[in-house]
């Protein structure tokens, strides 16, 4: 029986492979991080030689970074799922994502009439019921029942006190912030003059709004009558949902059905 050895040549050297996609995204992130740990050193070092320039460059970046982090797409969306996420690791179950915007929007036509939307059939939303990002969600559709255009959610970690964006009916910017308290937990001061610093400056408000499911305290009540910012509290949300109510912005311009 005649057996034919195969060898391999030596002199020939073996082609390659293209590496794994995930050994190249670890080379990336690795010296990402370690580009970005230099840098850090950098400005260690400089803020210590600097510390007046440093604190001021920290806040100019500030208004930097919020621009960036809403042009990303699908931040609000990355946020829900990594919520998600820790949840369901942690064996809780994890909740249901918020629904959108339109989800609360009336099922027949509306008709404003100095500032007063028509009553509407049946119980405005529950929005005790409803959670952080539903409550968002709610108010935005409020607003946009109302005449608002260029209505916007934007609550989150990083959203530096505004939750709804939006352009009111005679055309003022409108920076709303959400606090769904309980009855026993009033929007303070505090609440207030945190609002008050980003509202105007941050965010260009024309029109700033704090809508509550709870009270103000008499000193938030007197911060926001000093600085111009209009509240809606438990009492005026579900008179304002119902259409027994004023929307925020006054007479609302919308030509009904």
């Amino acid at each position: 029986m005649l057996i034919r050895e195969t060898r391999s040549n030596p002199g020939r050297p073996r082609a390659a492979g293209p590496l794994p996609r995930p050994v190249l995204a670890l080379a990336l992130a690795g010296a990402l991080l370690c580009a970005a740990a230099l840098l850090f050193v950098r400005f260690a070092h400089w803020a210590g030689a600097h510390p007046l320039a440093a604190v001021l460059l920290a806040f100019l970046a500030l208004p930097v970074l919020y621009t960036v982090f809403r042009a990303m797409p699908g931040a609000r969306e990355l946020r829900r799922a990594a919520r998600a996420g820790m949840a369901g690791a942690g064996g809780a179950p994890t909740a249901a994502a918020a629904p959108p915007v339109e989800a609360f929007a009336p099922t027949v036509p509306v008709r404003a009439r100095d500032g007063h939307t028509a009553v509407l059939p049946g119980p405005g939303p529950d929005f005790a019921a409803l959670d952080p990002d539903g409550f968002e969600a709610a108010v935005a559709a409020l607003c946009e029942r109302d005449g608002c255009r260029d209505v916007e959610v934007v609550g989150g970690a990083c959203d530096l006190g505004a939750d709804v964006l939006a352009t009111a009916p005679d055309g003022r910017r409108v920076v709303v912030q959400c606090k769904q308290y309980g009855p026993a937990h009033k929007v303070g001061s505090q609440d207030l003059q945190r609002f008050g610093g980003t509202c105007w400056s941050v965010h260009g408000a024309q029109l700033a709004l704090v809508v509550t499911t709870s009270q103000l305290t008499v000193p938030a009540a007197e911060y926001a009558a000093e600085c111009g910012i209009r509240c809606v509290d438990g009492a005026c949300l579900a008179a304002w949902a119902e259409g027994s109510g004023p929307a925020p912005w006054g007479p609302a311009m919308v030509d009904g059905a």
